[in-house]
């Protein structure tokens, strides 16, 4: 079954799509394509935050098609090694909430209709 994943590394969200059975390596190998960074240098987290290994498949983190749907993706978080070698800490930049309505369309904010004051 497909299973959809929204990657995220600090600012950056990439969203693909992959079948349960797919194994991390495989998925490495997709972001390789979008990002050219080799699987090596490569580093996946799952919701707990703990690192995901290479031959194992996304069902085996419970990454299945009844939790990561199209319409509420599953979150991977991805790391890439530094050039010192080391892995870089995971960091996923929070998304921005959208501004406070302004004043005149909080006054429209039931059915459309305006309120009298």
């Amino acid at each position: 079954m497909d299973v959809f994943l929204m990657i995220r590394r600090k600012k950056l969200t990439i969203f693909t799509d992959a079948k349960d059975t797919t194994s991390v390596l495989e998925l490495k190998k997709i972001i390789e394509g979008i990002l050219k960074v080799p699987p090596a240098n490569q580093q996946l987290f799952n919701k707990d935050n703990q690192v995901m290994e290479d031959e194992k498949a996304l069902q085996d983190y419970g990454l299945n098609s009844s939790l990561a749907k199209a319409q509420c993706p599953a979150a991977v978080g991805l790391a890439v090694r530094l050039e010192n070698g080391e892995f870089e800490q995971l960091e996923c930049t929070p998304y921005s909430s959208p501004p406070d309505l302004p004043y005149v369309m909080k006054a429209q904010e039931s059915n459309g209709q305006e309120q009298s004051s």
